[in-house]
Protein backbone atom coordinates (compact mmCIF):
# COMPACT_ATOMS: atom_id res chain seq x y z
CA UNK A 1 0.00 0.00 0.00
CA UNK A 2 1.33 3.34 -0.82
CA UNK A 3 1.17 6.51 1.48
CA UNK A 4 -0.50 9.87 0.38
CA UNK A 5 1.80 12.50 -0.05
CA UNK A 6 1.43 15.95 0.87
CA UNK A 7 0.72 18.37 -1.75
CA UNK A 8 1.70 22.25 -1.38
CA UNK A 9 -1.06 24.55 -1.01
CA UNK A 10 -2.33 25.82 -4.26
CA UNK A 11 -0.82 23.25 -5.94
CA UNK A 12 -3.69 21.85 -7.55
CA UNK A 13 -2.14 21.65 -10.93
CA UNK A 14 -0.23 18.40 -9.76
CA UNK A 15 -3.54 16.03 -9.70
CA UNK A 16 -3.88 17.54 -12.92
CA UNK A 17 -0.85 16.28 -14.66
CA UNK A 18 -0.52 12.85 -13.02
CA UNK A 19 -3.90 12.17 -14.69
CA UNK A 20 -2.55 12.96 -17.77
CA UNK A 21 0.17 11.10 -18.32
CA UNK A 22 -0.35 7.68 -19.20
CA UNK A 23 1.00 5.04 -17.34
CA UNK A 24 4.36 2.76 -17.53
CA UNK A 25 5.56 6.41 -20.00
CA UNK A 26 8.91 7.66 -20.09
CA UNK A 27 8.68 11.38 -18.04
CA UNK A 28 11.15 13.84 -17.87
CA UNK A 29 10.40 16.88 -14.94
CA UNK A 30 11.66 19.53 -15.84
CA UNK A 31 12.27 22.41 -12.83
CA UNK A 32 11.01 19.47 -10.50
CA UNK A 33 11.59 21.04 -7.01
CA UNK A 34 11.53 18.54 -4.38
CA UNK A 35 10.30 15.66 -6.80
CA UNK A 36 6.84 15.45 -5.56
CA UNK A 37 5.03 15.24 -8.72
CA UNK A 38 7.70 12.88 -9.99
CA UNK A 39 7.37 10.79 -6.93
CA UNK A 40 3.53 10.91 -7.50
CA UNK A 41 3.74 9.66 -10.54
CA UNK A 42 5.97 6.57 -10.32
CA UNK A 43 3.71 5.38 -7.37
CA UNK A 44 0.47 6.34 -9.58
CA UNK A 45 1.64 5.54 -12.80
CA UNK A 46 4.94 3.43 -12.82
CA UNK A 47 6.38 5.82 -14.87
CA UNK A 48 10.26 5.53 -15.67
CA UNK A 49 11.05 8.94 -14.34
CA UNK A 50 13.80 11.12 -14.81
CA UNK A 51 14.19 14.86 -13.23
CA UNK A 52 15.75 18.39 -13.80
CA UNK A 53 16.05 20.81 -11.41
CA UNK A 54 18.22 24.10 -10.80
CA UNK A 55 18.35 24.23 -6.62
CA UNK A 56 21.23 22.03 -5.53
CA UNK A 57 18.69 22.13 -2.34
CA UNK A 58 15.55 20.49 -4.97
CA UNK A 59 18.16 17.87 -5.92
CA UNK A 60 18.97 16.86 -2.54
CA UNK A 61 15.57 16.54 -1.57
CA UNK A 62 14.89 14.30 -4.74
CA UNK A 63 17.73 11.99 -4.35
CA UNK A 64 16.88 11.58 -1.02
CA UNK A 65 13.49 9.96 -2.14
CA UNK A 66 15.14 7.72 -3.89
CA UNK A 67 14.12 9.61 -7.65
CA UNK A 68 16.86 9.91 -10.67
CA UNK A 69 17.01 13.75 -10.60
CA UNK A 70 20.06 15.98 -11.81
CA UNK A 71 21.10 19.53 -11.06
CA UNK A 72 20.47 21.66 -14.39
CA UNK A 73 19.27 24.47 -16.20
CA UNK A 74 15.93 24.82 -18.07
CA UNK A 75 17.16 27.51 -20.38
CA UNK A 76 20.61 25.74 -21.43
CA UNK A 77 20.59 22.09 -20.70
CA UNK A 78 17.96 20.90 -22.84
CA UNK A 79 19.48 21.40 -25.90
CA UNK A 80 21.91 18.43 -24.97
CA UNK A 81 18.94 15.84 -24.88
CA UNK A 82 18.69 13.84 -27.63
CA UNK A 83 15.31 13.90 -29.60
CA UNK A 84 12.32 12.02 -29.14
CA UNK A 85 13.63 10.14 -25.78
CA UNK A 86 10.72 10.88 -23.50
CA UNK A 87 7.05 10.57 -24.09
CA UNK A 88 6.30 13.15 -21.81
CA UNK A 89 8.39 16.41 -20.83
CA UNK A 90 6.31 17.97 -17.91
CA UNK A 91 7.52 22.00 -17.37
CA UNK A 92 4.89 22.39 -13.64
CA UNK A 93 4.83 26.15 -12.58
CA UNK A 94 8.32 26.86 -14.00
CA UNK A 95 7.56 28.65 -17.60
CA UNK A 96 7.07 32.26 -16.11
CA UNK A 97 10.76 31.19 -14.19
CA UNK A 98 12.88 30.45 -17.54
CA UNK A 99 14.86 32.65 -19.18
CA UNK A 100 13.66 32.31 -22.88
CA UNK A 101 10.08 30.31 -22.74
CA UNK A 102 10.23 29.89 -26.20
CA UNK A 103 13.10 28.04 -26.09
CA UNK A 104 12.30 25.72 -23.61
CA UNK A 105 9.29 25.12 -24.86
CA UNK A 106 10.37 24.26 -28.50
CA UNK A 107 13.05 21.73 -26.72
CA UNK A 108 10.68 20.34 -24.73
CA UNK A 109 8.55 19.35 -28.21
CA UNK A 110 12.28 17.97 -29.39
CA UNK A 111 12.89 15.60 -27.18
CA UNK A 112 9.25 14.49 -25.66
CA UNK A 113 6.66 13.47 -28.07
CA UNK A 114 3.94 15.05 -25.31
CA UNK A 115 4.43 17.90 -23.28
CA UNK A 116 2.31 19.29 -20.19
CA UNK A 117 2.83 22.86 -18.99
CA UNK A 118 1.16 24.62 -16.33
CA UNK A 119 1.41 27.77 -14.97
CA UNK A 120 -0.22 30.73 -12.81
CA UNK A 121 -2.77 33.07 -15.30
CA UNK A 122 -1.62 36.82 -14.68
CA UNK A 123 -4.99 37.33 -16.76
CA UNK A 124 -7.15 36.37 -13.85
CA UNK A 125 -9.55 38.58 -12.68
CA UNK A 126 -8.64 38.94 -9.39
CA UNK A 127 -5.16 39.81 -10.70
CA UNK A 128 -6.82 42.67 -13.53
CA UNK A 129 -8.42 44.07 -10.64
CA UNK A 130 -5.27 44.61 -8.64
CA UNK A 131 -3.45 46.36 -11.31
CA UNK A 132 -7.36 48.21 -12.06
CA UNK A 133 -8.05 49.74 -8.77
CA UNK A 134 -5.37 49.75 -6.80
CA UNK A 135 -2.07 50.04 -9.41
CA UNK A 136 0.29 47.85 -7.77
CA UNK A 137 1.22 43.98 -8.38
CA UNK A 138 -1.06 41.66 -7.41
CA UNK A 139 -0.14 39.14 -4.63
CA UNK A 140 -2.05 35.88 -5.27
CA UNK A 141 -2.16 32.27 -3.83
CA UNK A 142 -0.50 31.34 -6.88
CA UNK A 143 1.83 34.99 -7.53
CA UNK A 144 2.71 34.94 -3.69
CA UNK A 145 5.93 36.90 -4.43
CA UNK A 146 6.66 40.89 -3.81
CA UNK A 147 7.52 42.39 -7.26
CA UNK A 148 11.29 43.23 -5.80
CA UNK A 149 11.04 39.49 -4.50
CA UNK A 150 10.22 37.05 -7.31
CA UNK A 151 11.31 34.42 -9.54
CA UNK A 152 8.80 35.20 -12.10
CA UNK A 153 10.44 37.18 -15.05
CA UNK A 154 7.81 35.94 -17.91
CA UNK A 155 4.45 35.81 -16.80
CA UNK A 156 1.86 35.28 -18.67
CA UNK A 157 -2.00 34.79 -19.29
CA UNK A 158 -3.60 31.90 -20.98
CA UNK A 159 -4.55 33.86 -23.88
CA UNK A 160 -0.68 34.96 -24.30
CA UNK A 161 0.77 30.63 -23.85
CA UNK A 162 -2.19 29.56 -26.15
CA UNK A 163 -0.41 32.78 -28.92
CA UNK A 164 2.72 31.09 -28.57
CA UNK A 165 1.73 27.59 -29.04
CA UNK A 166 0.38 28.57 -32.54
CA UNK A 167 3.32 30.61 -32.88
CA UNK A 168 6.06 27.28 -32.43
CA UNK A 169 3.19 25.30 -34.21
CA UNK A 170 2.45 23.09 -31.48
CA UNK A 171 -0.83 21.32 -31.48
CA UNK A 172 -2.75 21.83 -28.15
CA UNK A 173 -4.43 18.32 -27.80
CA UNK A 174 -5.90 19.56 -24.16
CA UNK A 175 -6.19 22.47 -22.02
CA UNK A 176 -7.33 22.90 -18.25
CA UNK A 177 -7.89 26.02 -16.17
CA UNK A 178 -8.72 25.91 -12.63
CA UNK A 179 -9.91 28.15 -10.31
CA UNK A 180 -8.66 29.41 -7.29
CA UNK A 181 -10.11 26.65 -5.59
CA UNK A 182 -8.81 24.14 -7.84
CA UNK A 183 -12.12 23.15 -9.71
CA UNK A 184 -11.95 23.02 -13.51
CA UNK A 185 -13.60 25.48 -15.41
CA UNK A 186 -16.07 24.05 -17.38
CA UNK A 187 -14.76 22.20 -19.86
CA UNK A 188 -14.36 23.23 -23.40
CA UNK A 189 -15.02 27.05 -22.38
CA UNK A 190 -13.64 29.87 -24.50
CA UNK A 191 -10.26 30.68 -24.42
CA UNK A 192 -11.46 34.38 -22.86
CA UNK A 193 -13.65 32.55 -20.28
CA UNK A 194 -10.88 30.50 -19.07
CA UNK A 195 -8.35 33.58 -19.30
CA UNK A 196 -10.64 35.85 -16.86
CA UNK A 197 -11.55 32.86 -14.16
CA UNK A 198 -8.82 30.24 -14.91
CA UNK A 199 -6.33 31.02 -11.26
CA UNK A 200 -3.69 28.43 -13.35
CA UNK A 201 -3.75 26.47 -16.77
CA UNK A 202 -2.39 23.20 -17.63
CA UNK A 203 -1.56 22.42 -21.35
CA UNK A 204 -0.89 19.40 -22.76
CA UNK A 205 1.04 19.89 -26.14
CA UNK A 206 1.78 17.70 -28.87
CA UNK A 207 4.43 18.11 -31.71
CA UNK A 208 2.84 19.70 -34.84
CA UNK A 209 3.99 19.32 -38.42
CA UNK A 210 5.57 23.09 -38.51
CA UNK A 211 7.53 22.78 -34.79
CA UNK A 212 10.96 23.15 -35.42
CA UNK A 213 12.93 20.13 -34.73
CA UNK A 214 16.34 21.57 -33.64
CA UNK A 215 15.73 24.50 -30.94
CA UNK A 216 18.96 24.86 -29.84
CA UNK A 217 20.60 28.45 -29.58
Amino acid sequence: MTTSLKIAPGRFDLAVVADIVEPGSRVLDVGCGDGLLLQMLERQKQVDGRGVELSQRGVNDCVAKGLSVIQGDADTDLSDYPEDGFDYVILSQTLQATQRPRVVLDNMLRIGRRAIVSFPNFGHWRVRAELLLRGRMPKTPNLDFAWYDTPNIHLCTIRDFVELADEIGAHIERGVALDRAGAPIRWKAPWPVMNLFGAQAIFLLERGRETRRDARP
